[in-house]
Parts: structure tokens; sequence; C-alpha cells
């Protein structure tokens, strides 16, 4: 597993033997390194993720934690020494300009719209639950490769609940998360719980892993009174202030920039924890992606993007979305170090995150993840996913490329699992949700925003009070006026 540096090939072919190794690696504020996801020779490869990384460069020791990372660009320099010649050509200079090193060259050569190779893909399990020979991965434990797996069951288990729950018109909407628990409970799985993390809308596996309760789930979900949000939200927009976890918003990447910011802060106040994001693909399309990559790249700021590229924004395909070779690719031209990863391969998953957050906190750096999957459910209980994809890929997916199934087979090959612990496991779970709760006054719908609620607020809570008494038919009976 590798990373994709942020100095571009042919400038690094062109400078190396002349400036260095640790002076490029200065130059990108910390180590480099070139490759595909699997096999690729570079500059500086990543030790085996068995063991992590020992960073021994001594231009690094301003990345250490409490230290702020030195700006290599706003160094003065005299003007007769800012042009260099290049060794492999006459003709070629190199301009010490204040954005990074500029190579000039009398050839004039287009930069291709698409790449000759396309990035490989980080994967360590193969679809039957093999590890893949010479792959390299952070080591699991029984105990917490256990638990994943006892997450994803439970995350399918809950979709399976709410999303009936929503067909018999019990809650007004939910969106599953089929196809994605691997990208869910590994991810968390690699984290702590001091990081922050803003979500999308399709990472409840994450509030999961940290304690959220599946009845805090049903709670929110049913909007009754015991919902943190006293049920002004539309289902699924979980949030834990106790948990780090944000509340999610129906916005398309409005998240992104905000945990840039948080991360920022983490970095100001010297903290060991750094701020992770979820997206989508159709995510990568909003203008705010582009502003938060490159407000992260200049401030230097420990942030992971996890971009969940599951081939669909709704129903537009990856193909109506973007020409460039998936999502990785764009943090390499922010300057931002990125990583391919298979999203349906719950170990892969689990050591990028491990690694990347392992970089971020101790580095300040960004990282950006694109964990391939595939949407095996509906967008939302409001979308028909096969009037615009054919039911026979969907399947294909749902079998064949299952993670929670994969990921079963690796813990079997183990021992760490049988069909004993799987009938009690899912056995259990339906028996922890309790749906029939009361739900909030009404009042509630005008409390929390002002300390002291103003004169319209109060007309309003009175009209509405009185409608509802003059015709109670037309109104939950439940809900406590």
């Amino acid at each position: 597993m590798a990373f994709y540096s942020k100095i571009p090939r042919n400038i690094i072919n062109n400078l190396k033997s002349k400036v260095g190794l640790w002076s490029l690696m200065k130059q990108s504020h910390g180590t480099c390194s070139y490759s595909s996801c699997l096999n690729t020779i570079h500059l500086h490869r990543f030790l085996p993720l068995t063991t992590l990384p020992q960073f021994t460069n001594p231009d690094s020791i301003s990345h250490k934690k409490g230290h702020f990372p030195h700006f290599q660009r706003f160094q003065s320099t005299t003007t007769e020494k800012q042009i260099d010649s290049v060794p492999n050509g006459e003709q070629s200079q190199v301009l010490d300009f204040p954005g990074g090193k500029v190579v000039f060259s009398p050839e004039m050569r287009f930069l291709s719209e698409s790449p000759s190779v396309y990035s490989q893909c980080y994967r360590v399990l193969d679809d039957n639950g093999q590890l893949i020979s010479h792959s390299n991965f952070v080591t699991v434990s029984e105990e917490v490769a256990v638990k994943m797996y006892s997450n994803m069951v439970t995350l399918q288990t809950l979709d399976t609940i709410f999303y009936e729950a929503q067909r018999q018109g019990r809650i007004s909407f939910y969106v599953t998360s089929i196809g994605e628990e691997a990208i869910n409970i590994a991810s968390a799985a690699a984290l702590t719980s001091d990081d922050i993390v803003f979500p999308q809308y399709r990472e409840p596996g994450v509030l999961l892993w940290r304690g959220f309760t599946l009845q805090e789930f049903a709670n929110q979900c049913f909007g009754n009174k015991a919902d943190y949000g006293k049920g002004r939200q539309m289902p699924i927009h979980y949030g834990s202030n106790k948990l780090n976890y944000f509340t999610v918003a129906s916005t398309i990447a409005t998240q992104i920039p905000h945990a840039v910011g948080a991360a920022y802060s983490l970095k100001m106040d010297k903290k060991d924890a750094c701020a992770v994001t979820y997206f989508g693909d159709g995510g990568t399309s909003e203008g705010d992606f582009h502003a938060a990559m490159n407000f992260a790249a200049v401030t230097e700021s420990p942030v992971i993007f996890i971009c969940r590229n599951n081939g669909w924004a709704i129903s537009t395909p990856t193909s109506d979305q973007f020409r460039s070779d998936g999502i990785a690719v764009r943090g390499q031209a922010y300057g931002v170090r990125s990583i391919r990863v298979d999203g349906n391969d719950a170990l892969a998953m689990y050591s990028a995150v491990h690694s990347a957050r392992h970089m971020a906190v101790n580095e300040h750096r960004p990282i950006l993840i694109e964990a391939v999957t595939y949407r095996v459910g509906h967008h939302s209980t409001s979308d028909d996913s096969t009037k615009y994809r054919p039911a026979n890929e969907i399947e294909w997916w749902r079998m064949a490329r299952d993670p929670v199934t994969r990921f079963r087979k690796w813990i079997e090959i183990n021992g760490w699992w049988g069909s004993e612990a799987e009938s009690q496991l899912r056995s259990s779970i339906r028996s922890q949700i309790a749906e029939r709760a009361e739900k909030p006054p009404v009042n509630d719908l005008f409390t929390d925003v002002y300390d002291n609620i103003p004169s319209n607020l109060r007309e309003q809570e009175k009209l509405l009070k009185e409608t509802i008494n003059r015709h109670p038919k037309d109104y939950p009976a439940d809900v406590p006026i």
C-alpha cells in the first residue's frame, strides 16, 4: 500500500540529481512516494504496514506534535541564484518560484487529459476472503476483527428493519448502506474516539462502532421524545456530541470544508487527533469539495477525506460526472497525498485509514482516500434504481462482491468465527429495538433557538395548538399538546 505524493513525476526526474532526495522531501513537507496501490518502484516506499513507519527525515522535525510545519515557499532567495541549469539539458532551467520549483523547457508539451496507466486499487483480501500474496496491511487482532464483523452484520440488519418500517409507513424516509458496510465499519475501527467525524448520510456504521445503540438509531428515525434532535430532523439525520459525530445534513458536500476548519483548529490547539469527512462521488462535483481540498493543503490540516465512489450520484453515473481517473488523482493536483482502495475489502480499508490517520496527525497533512465500492441499495426509499441500472448488475454486486461475506470468510479461515456465533448474533439484534415511545411535545418546535422566545413565535405556537384542537383527526394523536 502506498500513497500518491504531491510532486509531479517529471519534475522529480529532472531535479533529483540536482537537489537531492532530502531536498525534494523538504519541498513536499515530508516524505514523497510514487506508486500504484500495489507494486510500483518509487523514490521512497512506506515500510510494511504491519509496523508503523518511522520517519527519520531531519527536515521533518517541525511536523512533530506541538510544532507547526515550515512553509518552504516563503523562504527568501537571492535573485541571482533563483535560476539554475538542469543537468539533463543545457536549455532547461529551474526557477525557485514562490509556489515551488518551475522547470523550463524548450519543448512544447501539453499534459495529457488522461493517464497512460490507470491508478491501481489497494486490496488485501480477494473475493473469497483469502489474503493476496505479498500484500502489506495493518495487523488486526481477533477482538477487533470479530467486533468489525459483528458491527457489519448489525448494520445490515438495521438497514433491513428501518427499510421495512418505511415501506410500512411507520417512518417517512430511509437511506441504506447496503454494499458499503466495510467502508463504514473498517474506517471507524481505524480511528480514535477523539477524531471528529463529519458524515454525509450513509455512514451510520461509524456511529454504531463508537457506541451509538440500536435504540438511539430508532429514537431518531421514529422522532420520539428520546431523540436528541427532539423529532425536528428527518430520519437518518443522526448526530452525537458525546461521540464526536456531527449531525447529518442533506445538503451535498457542505460538511467537507467544515471538516477542514475543525482539523485546522485541532492543529492550532496541538491536539493528538484529526477530522474525518465522508462523501460520495457526486459530492466531488460540488465546489465545496475543491475549496476544501485546497484549503486543507495550504493550511496543512490533519484531515482525512474519505470518498465513497459507489458509481452513482443518485441516477447519475460517474461517467457523466467527470473524465478523470477516479477521485484519488485529484488529490495530487491539490497537493494532497492520496490512495485508491477497494472499499469492499474491510482489511484494506482498515489499513489505509489507520495509516492515513498516522500521517495526518503526526505530519500535519491532509489525506484523500477513494474507496471504490457499489451502492447495492436504492439511493433512498424515494428512489427506484432499477429505472436507470440493470437489475442483474445490482444482483451481481450483492452476491459476488458483498463486503460482509468476504470479511466473514477471512475470520472463519482464522478460526475466529463459526455458524453458532453467527446465529446468536443475528437473533439478538432485533430484540434491542423498541419502536413504541412517547413523541416530543408540540412546544419543542419553538424552543432551543432563542433564549427568550420572541412574540411572533409565541403567536405561531398558539395558532398551531388552536388548529390541532379544532382538527384533531388531521394530526397524530400521540403528540402531546
